[in-house]
């Protein structure tokens, strides 16, 4: 790897923010789940929730290219999405017109936030809004009521950057050391990470170049079972 390719994945990885995420209500066309990761990985999101529709996805995953630098976490259901956030300390703020919705732009992004995405043509349901401790919505000027969910999403996320930039929290990195240090693994050496998933094994060192620290030893130690052991 070049340091050139050394420093960008590292200069990536520290501006993460693991406090910020998306969630997306039955979302299920492949372009705009598509979209929606690519945005997540240019404001800086490392992962997103996705919850699955009631037809299902008709497409295997979700995108590739960037959800290599951002993880999916898929639900069953909306209601296991939000818990799950809420439990991590962040807010919820939906992305939904009604009595109490407000202008998108007068909340507060840099405290820990997911914002709440719903599905082409119907929205985000009932049952999730209920849940959410704000309604945002983008102003519209024009004969349209809405916009496309991806581009809508870009819209708040691109505000959610902004105050985050006003508050240094791109400055430095934001992550646990072993986030950094196994995303980093990931990103560098996806094939080699994927085999340790799958065999159970703890992810060998780097070295500050992000080469394996003992190629030979970790290989060998793979051969004879002494390689240590994790649970995934």
């Amino acid at each position: 790897m070049t340091p050139e390719r050394t420093a960008k994945l590292i200069q990536t990885l520290n501006r993460r923010q693991p406090d910020l995420t998306v969630i997306t209500d039955q979302v299920h066309k492949p372009r705009n789940i598509a979209a929606l990761v690519r945005t997540c990985d240019a404001v800086g999101i490392p992962n997103i929730h996705t919850v699955t529709p009631k037809e299902g996805y008709q497409f295997n995953g979700t995108t590739r290219g960037s959800d290599r630098w951002v993880k999916t976490q898929n639900h069953a259901s909306c209601d296991d999405a939000i818990a799950m956030v809420k439990s991590q300390g962040m807010k919820v703020y939906a992305a939904h017109f009604s009595e109490r919705a407000v202008d998108y732009r007068s909340v507060d992004y840099s405290q820990p936030c997911a914002i709440l995405m719903g599905a082409e043509k119907h929205g985000v349901s009932e049952a999730a809004a209920e849940q959410a401790d704000e309604h945002i919505l983008i102003p519209m000027m024009g004969m349209v009521g809405s916009l496309n969910v991806s581009t809508a999403a870009g819209i708040i996320l691109v505000e959610a950057q902004n105050q985050r930039l006003q508050a240094g929290m791109y400055e430095q990195s934001r992550l646990s050391e072993s986030e950094h240090r196994d995303t980093l693994f990931e990103w560098s050496f996806p094939d080699l990470a994927e085999f340790c998933h799958n065999k159970g094994l703890e992810y060998p060192l780097l070295d500050e170049t992000l080469a394996l620290s003992d190629a030979p030893a970790w290989y060998q130690a793979v051969r004879d079972g002494s390689a240590v052991k994790r649970l995934w």
